[in-house]
C-alpha cells in the first residue's frame, strides 16, 4: 500500500517534483475540478466538536465514522485543552450550535517525551521566551482528565454536561474511554 508518507517530500525542488506545498496545491486543483457545493453551512450536523491531537496518524473522520459537515474538529499538539481551544469551543457552541465535546488523545504522543524545558531551549536559541506552555504530560489518561475538567469548568461554554474523553490506540485504531473521576 502506498501512502503519502512513502512519497519523497523534500523541502526543495527535487527531480522536477516541486515542493510539498506545490504538490498540495496541485491536488487541490484536481479536487476543485470535480467539486460541487455540498450546500451546507458551518453548523455541524451532529452538534459535536472533536478536540484531538494533530498527530498525522489520526484520521478522525474515518476512525469515528464521520462525514463532511458532521462535526467541528479542533486539533493541536497533544489535543490539549488550551485557552485557544476554549475559544474555538465557545464559538462552536455559542455561534454554531454544538452541544457535545469529544476529546481524543492517543498512545505514543510526542508530548510524552517533551518537557517545559523545550520552552527554555527555544528561548536560548531565538532570544525570546514563548508565551505558550508546552503542555507536556507523562500520563495520557490523566491529561485527558485534565482536559475534560478544563472544558467542564469553563465559564464561557454553555454545554458542559456531554464531555467525554478517549485515548486512541495508534496500533489498533481503537478508542478507549477515560473515566473522568
Amino acid at each position: 500500500m502506498t501512502t503519502s508518507a512513502s512519497v519523497p517530500t523534500g523541502s526543495g525542488d527535487t527531480h522536477g517534483q516541486g515542493t510539498v506545498t506545490d504538490r498540495l496545491v496541485e491536488a487541490n486543483q484536481q479536487y476543485a475540478a470535480a467539486f460541487t457545493d455540498p450546500g451546507m453551512d458551518a453548523r455541524p450536523v451532529l452538534h459535536v466538536a472533536v478536540v484531538a491531537c494533530m498527530d498525522a496518524r489520526l484520521d478522525l473522520h474515518d476512525a469515528l465514522g464521520l462525514s463532511l459537515g458532521d462535526c467541528h474538529t479542533i486539533r493541536n499538539a497533544g489535543g490539549v485543552v488550551t485557552d485557544d481551544v476554549i475559544r474555538s469551543l465557545t464559538i462552536s457552541q455559542r455561534a454554531l450550535g454544538t452541544r457535545s465535546v469529544v476529546l481524543i488523545h492517543h498512545t505514543g504522543c510526542g508530548l510524552e517525551s517533551l518537557t517545559e524545558e523545550f520552552r527554555h531551549e527555544l528561548e536560548m536559541e531565538v532570544g525570546q521566551r514563548p508565551s505558550w506552555a508546552v503542555e507536556a504530560f507523562r500520563d495520557v489518561d490523566q491529561d485527558v482528565r485534565q482536559s475534560m475538567q478544563r472544558v467542564r469548568t469553563s465559564p464561557f461554554l454553555l454545554h458542559t454536561d456531554d464531555v467525554r474523553g478517549f485515548v486512541f490506540d495508534v496500533k489498533t485504531g481503537l478508542l478507549r474511554e477515560v473515566d473522568p473521576a
